[in-house]
């Protein structure tokens, strides 16, 4: 009994921190619907910006007050995900890629491409619109 004990326990927190089937999925349409009641201005992605154009939960581009932007891209799944945020290290040129891990973040289905480093209250408020 004494072993089940900390089984249990360790088995809750694994499924509170992620592991197990933690299936959050952000809706385009939903995040962008919450960035235009935030004030941002909401746009489509370039047709350059191949990775975007292409993403399988679609894609727009956000421009902040700062004037910063983030391209806002989906894929249906995690693993689109991965695959999207792979892609743009891929393509992206020699040049920029040292820096990318600066301005190129995935959270679950969603992945954030920064113009530039952004700001923390422009995170904030596109974090806080994913939906």
């Amino acid at each position: 009994m004494r072993r089940a004990v900390p089984l249990a326990v360790a088995a809750a927190v694994l499924a509170t921190t992620g592991c197990g089937g933690n299936n959050v999925t952000y809706s385009l349409a939903k995040t962008r619907a919450c960035l235009r009641g935030q004030g941002v201005k909401v746009t489509a992605v370039p047709r350059s910006d191949f990775v975007a154009s292409t993403a399988t939960g679609g894609s727009f581009r956000a421009r902040l007050d700062s004037g910063n932007f983030v391209t806002m891209v989906f894929g249906e799944t995690d693993d689109d995900a991965g695959q999207i945020e792979k892609a743009y290290e891929r393509f992206a040129f020699p040049n920029i890629r040292q820096g990318l891990a600066d301005v190129l973040r995935t959270n679950h289905n969603a992945i954030m491409l920064w113009h530039e480093h952004p700001e923390p209250v422009d995170e904030s408020t596109v974090l806080g619109c994913l939906k």
